[in-house]
């Protein structure tokens, strides 16, 4: 079981797909030598980037069996499998399959179909998946703004304290500084506390963050990296440069459609994942040179990820 706090950058993959639409694993092993190459420290796969909710339960195990064939025997890398968040019985399956396949830790969110009425609701479903895994570690992914469940995650940590052995942890994707703080520094700073909005790392940094899951890592690793260490290094002013600088490359996103756009960002590094499934919007091949245009303004070679 992964029993240390985990330091450093944790890639949210993209689902690589073929121009059918159906999954391209034999893209696999050129992403993970790629984020190997980044200094990279994980993947969290089949999450909001990976399009988890968009993919069969066949196609999450296949996904799953493609990255763990490269990285179980690999004690320096990470690898995190996101479960879901609408069926709990699924996800208590996916977790059997994560732990026989030697994934490093898995992940759930709070059900956004039938609610949980309270923490307490969503402590019991934690607890049942967690029990389905019980030699892998287990972390919460927070994200409200998609999952619609708006708790405070201290007090979901309180109610977990003592009753989920695997419990880990937190991948925190919200901007509730308050609770995230109160959160890290709950029980001696016993959990470990994964900061999930890019463009608010040097914040999370200054509260002591450690490490970070994010999508904009899989493309832009060096920029964070050099955020980190100017950080490190008291040079506040280079920090907020670029800081700064992942703000208007993640505006970008909006400008362009949203979510989908990582992939153009990914075509741009040797990476073609192909697009996103319905009901997202993919750019169309104008808006796609447009698209470049507005990269290149960002000086976007001089921090993109190596391939």
């Amino acid at each position: 079981m992964l029993n240390k706090k985990i330091e450093g950058l944790i890639a949210a993959p993209f689902t690589p797909f073929d121009t059918d639409g159906e999954l391209n694993l034999s893209l696999i092993p050129q992403y993970y030598a790629s984020l190997k190459k980044n200094g990279i420290k994980g993947a969290f796969i089949c999450g909001s980037t990976g399009e988890g909710v968009a993919l069969t339960f066949n196609e999450k195990v296949e996904t799953l069996r493609a990255w763990t064939s490269l990285t179980k025997t690999d004690d320096d890398f990470v690898l995190m499998m996101f479960l879901g968040g609408t069926n709990v019985k699924e996800c208590k399956e996916l977790a059997r399959i994560a732990e026989a396949e030697g994934a490093d830790a898995i992940s759930f969110t709070s059900p956004y179909y039938f609610k949980p009425s309270n923490v307490v609701q969503l402590a019991k479903c934690c607890r049942e998946i967690a029990e389905a895994a019980p030699n892998t570690a287990f972390y919460y992914y927070h994200i409200p703004v998609l999952s619609g469940g708006f708790f405070n995650m201290i007090d979901l940590l309180k109610e977990v304290d003592g009753n989920i052995p695997t419990f880990k942890g937190i991948k925190y994707t919200h901007e509730d500084f308050m609770d995230f703080l109160s959160c890290t520094n709950y029980a001696n700073r016993k959990y470990d506390m994964l900061w999930g909005r890019d463009e608010n790392m040097l914040s999370a940094l200054v509260l002591g963050s450690k490490g970070g899951v994010g999508s904009t890592y899989n493309y832009a690793a060096p920029l964070y990296h050099d955020l980190i260490n100017a950080y490190n290094k008291g040079d506040f002013e280079l920090a907020n440069q670029l800081q700064q600088k992942s703000i208007d490359m993640i505006q970008l996103l909006g400008k362009y459609g949203g979510i989908a756009t990582g992939k153009a960002y990914m075509k741009l590094i040797g990476l073609n994942c192909g697009e996103f499934r319905l009901p997202v919007s993919n750019m169309s091949a104008e808006k796609f040179e447009n698209f470049k245009q507005d990269v290149n303004a960002l000086a976007f070679e001089g921090f993109k990820s190596s391939n």
